[in-house]
């Protein structure tokens, strides 16, 4: 969201590489990927550290120059994609492995890249508001830090949720911050019309904007589905200042930082979790102007008022997380299934957390005192892991 988790990576790749060790730096999208690259080479050229990006869409001759560079030690810090993952890329003595939003991969995936050298330190890195109370489960294995303030002259994004009704004021207001020169995202659910959901398409929603609500203004949009290259092209544009007004869906979730865009509004609010409604607001604010969120919700009922609420009254990514779970369960909450994270026949990850911590606890403190199970007292718990695990593990 803005608050320095770039900067956290760098500082621990530096201390890698100037103790004698590569570091690889992992990022879900070439956009991120990229920006991580130019941010880090900005600051590390200067010191003599050797940076490179790996991403699909480089040449054949560049990649076989990089994986050559990369086994020889000649790279210090490898920045890349899933590309980073693949078998031919061979690491000299990698050292640290850092994966930013890191609920986009899965376990193997960081696994698999942790496994590229020999006791690796791993950082993992997300600006999804994840409740307290959930990370201790999630992450149990590993020691969890939170940046919970703004960098300084951060103002509060100012949310609001409207209905229909509001369109137009919401285009008036959208007009004013142009003028101004700032630059607003229009966020959307869906790649392609869906009649039964009545959900406005990336594709539709570009022709009502460009040809009848702004057609003073220059208008793009970008989707999942675009090569790779076209969304780089639109997101440098963008960032550059030469688009006023970008038609996305979540595809900008994670992405560059545009610290002149200071207006996001979100159509069909009601479809999104609110950690991912969070995540999404957390592209604006981040330059010196005030920001704003607008979410545009249809529906009446109690609780997506209730949802909207807590979005409007928190900037809190904790809070609103907290919320989410309340109100969504574990099973959807964002990204909670690709962890493995199991639906409990009886347990609430909710109302039972309590219960949970102590649980985590207590398995701990057991498997320090007892790694294997060889006590007298852990042999009935070692005969249960065996009959539900036995297929998976060997004790």
């Amino acid at each position: 969201m803005g608050h320095g988790k770039t900067v956290v990576a760098m500082c621990a790749a530096y201390k890698a590489v100037k103790s004698g060790y590569q570091a690889a730096i992992m990022a879900p999208t070439a956009i991120l990927a990229t920006q991580h690259y130019e941010n880090f080479k900005n600051l590390l050229d200067e010191l003599d550290i050797k940076c490179e990006l790996l991403i699909s869409g480089i040449t054949k001759k560049k990649k076989e120059d990089i994986l050559e560079r990369l086994k020889k030690g000649q790279i210090d810090i490898l920045i890349g994609t899933h590309a980073i993952i693949e078998d031919n890329v061979i690491f000299k003595n990698l050292g640290l492995v850092v994966t930013d939003e890191q609920h986009r991969f899965g376990v193997k995936q960081r696994t698999k890249i942790a496994e590229k050298g020999q006791n690796v330190d791993v950082l993992v890195m997300t600006a999804t508001p994840i409740p307290r109370t959930l990370a201790l489960i999630l992450y149990g294995d590993l020691d969890i830090s939170i940046i919970d303030e703004l960098p300084p002259n951060r103002k509060k994004i100012e949310t609001y949720a409207v209905n229909k009704k509001m369109t137009q004021r919401v285009n008036a207001f959208i007009e004013k911050q142009i003028k101004e020169g700032r630059q607003a995202y229009i966020v959307c659910p869906l790649v392609e019309e869906n009649e039964e959901l009545d959900l406005k398409s990336v594709e539709k929603l570009y022709e009502t904007y460009k040809t009848e609500i702004f057609p003073q203004y220059k208008v793009e949009y970008i989707h999942g589905k675009m090569k790779q290259k076209d969304k780089d092209r639109i997101m440098e544009e963008f960032k550059k200042g030469d688009i006023d007004i970008l038609i996305s869906t979540t595809v900008i979730e994670v992405g560059v930082d545009v610290p002149n865009a200071n207006i996001m509004v979100i159509e069909n609010a009601e479809r999104f979790g609110l950690a991912q409604l969070h995540q999404l607001r957390g592209r604006v604010g981040r330059g010196e102007y005030q920001s704003y969120c607008i979410l545009k919700y249809e529906g009446k009922g109690d609780t997506v008022k209730q949802r909207m609420k807590v979005m409007c009254d928190t900037n809190d990514g904790f809070i609103i997380s907290e919320k989410d779970l309340e109100l969504r369960g574990s099973g959807d909450f964002f990204g909670t299934m690709q962890h493995g994270l199991p639906e409990f026949k009886i347990a609430n990850l909710f109302e039972d957390m309590q219960i949970l911590k102590s649980v985590q606890s207590l398995a701990i403190k057991i498997l320090n005192d007892d790694p294997n199970l060889e006590k007298v007292e852990n042999k009935l718990l070692k005969n249960l892991i065996k009959d539900k695990f036995m297929k998976r593990i060997e004790i």
